[in-house]
């Protein structure tokens, strides 16, 4: 089994700057893909970023050249690098991982969020 823990997430004012982190822990599998999304309280998830182990790497409109997602194989740990946070990137992040066991079987996994609030 493999779970995803979040963490980075606090309180910054308008225009400062968090890093994101999520591990994914456990034995047997290997990650195809890694990303992140969002959810403020009222509001639908909405998809921020994505990275495969390719290392392509695509964004939600709404962050493109303020956010950067990156990964360290080795640790089975993606992050997200957030910039000039504005008050509507307020939202509780989620990280996810595609994943394949050793039987071939793709999966996807769903961590625990951290809360950003960004103030004005």
């Amino acid at each position: 089994q493999v779970q995803l823990v979040a963490s980075g997430g606090g309180l910054v004012q308008a225009g400062g700057s968090l890093r994101l982190s999520c591990a994914a822990s456990g034995s047997g599998f290997s990650i195809n893909a890694m990303g992140w999304h969002r959810q403020a309280p009222g509001k639908q998830r909405e998809w921020v970023a994505g990275i495969a182990i390719p290392g392509t790497t695509m964004y939600a409109d709404s962050v493109k050249g303020r956010f950067t997602i990156s990964r360290d194989n080795a640790k089975n740990t993606v992050f997200l690098q957030m910039n000039s946070l504005k008050p509507e990137d307020t939202a509780v992040y989620s990280c996810n991982a595609l994943i394949g066991d050793s039987s071939g079987s793709i999966k996807s996994y769903w961590g625990q969020g951290t809360q950003v609030t960004v103030s004005s």
